[in-house]
């Protein structure tokens, strides 16, 4: 796979439309075979869709794709944020918790291009350190993130309160 220069979202891909359904329906996918035994809402699909289109002119989230014009081939949403109060990193914290490619495959070549991309982004707007949410699942990803010199720093472990 070659690797597209990503760039913020514009059309052809700001239609929610037959460009993004299999990234939804993914997306859909995984919600439904959640590990910690969340249900997922009934009008998740569409929930995720509105989401995405009330992230696009978020002045604090920078939204980059990339793709043939046809068809994306990844994606990055990274928001702007304070770091918590204990900390002081020096400026803004860029939080990625979307983060895609189309396939596994393309985790080395096309993770690090999206992940350096939106860390320029974000530097442009103040941010000096960019965190990254991943599942402890998802090695591929996991690789790609180390080799763009992340590491991780902390594990979220989560379960139904009834379960507890």
């Amino acid at each position: 796979m070659t690797a597209c220069k990503p760039r913020p979202l514009a059309p052809p891909f700001t239609k929610m439309s037959t460009t993004w359904r299999p990234w939804l329906l993914r997306a859909d996918r995984t919600t439904r075979r959640s590990s910690h035994g969340s249900r997922q809402a009934e009008d998740a699909l569409a929930r995720h869709t509105a989401y995405l289109h009330g992230l696009v002119d978020d002045p604090d989230h920078i939204f980059l794709v990339t793709g043939d014009g046809k068809r994306v081939s990844g994606f990055v949403i990274g928001r702007l944020v304070p770091a918590p109060p204990v900390y002081d990193p020096g400026g803004l914290t860029c939080l990625v918790d979307d983060f895609a490619v189309g396939s596994v495959d393309a985790w080395p070549s096309l993770g690090p291009v999206l992940l350096r991309d939106v860390s320029r982004a974000a530097a442009a707007r103040g941010a000096v350190q960019v965190v990254v949410v991943s599942g402890r699942h998802d090695q591929p990803k996991r690789l790609a993130l180390q080799a763009a010199g992340l590491v991780p720093a902390t594990e979220w472990w989560i379960g139904l309160i009834d379960s507890v």
